[in-house]
């Protein structure tokens, strides 16, 4: 789901941002996101993997916690921060209130965990919080399913494991990807 996110983002002429592409190892991980959340008018924040962790009985609250923070900046922060614009994607509507109910009021966009509902669902969000003219979300869906089936053969031309791509070499592969 990241990386559908990610290919969407950059497909539709945006810049994503990610703690990931960030490796100083002087920053706290903390220190990172808050400084990327300030840089950032647009956020989309993916509950869908708050769940159980199977080993420790825990679950992983990361997002929901970054979700914090931008909302944060949106409501104490200056002129800008006010203008900062959400995205919440879940699995399904509403299901966060089992979990996070805190956020009653806001209406998650659920993308079934589905990457290509997910692409479709921040192409036409994008398009709305941004007013810029896009491709439609069949073309971007349609882009994102040739990328999903070239990447196995671009991943082994530059030597990488599939499934364990580092940010920053996905990133560059989506934007070249992009280009040709």
């Amino acid at each position: 789901m990241f990386e559908a996110l990610i290919f969407a983002v950059y497909s539709l002429g945006f810049r994503a941002r990610a703690a990931r592409e960030i490796d100083d190892g002087g920053d706290a991980r903390l220190d990172k996101i808050v400084k990327l959340i300030g840089e950032c008018r647009y956020g989309i924040h993916d509950l869908s993997r708050a769940e159980l962790d199977p080993i420790t009985n825990l679950a992983r609250f990361n997002m929901p916690f970054e979700l914090g923070i931008f909302l944060g900046g949106r409501r104490f922060g200056d002129k800008d921060q006010k203008k900062k614009n959400i995205m919440v994607l879940d699995v399904q509507p509403f299901r966060y209130r089992n979990f996070i109910s805190d956020l009653a009021g806001i209406d998650p966009h659920a993308h079934n965990d589905d990457a290509e509902t997910a692409v479709r669902l921040v192409r036409d969000w994008l398009r709305n919080v941004s007013r810029r003219t896009l491709p439609s979300a069949n073309i971007v869906a349609e882009q994102y399913q040739r990328f999903v089936g070239d990447l196995p053969d671009i991943a082994a031309r530059e030597n990488f494991d599939l499934h364990n791509i580092p940010y920053v070499d996905f990133e560059w592969i989506v934007v070249e990807w992009l280009k040709a």
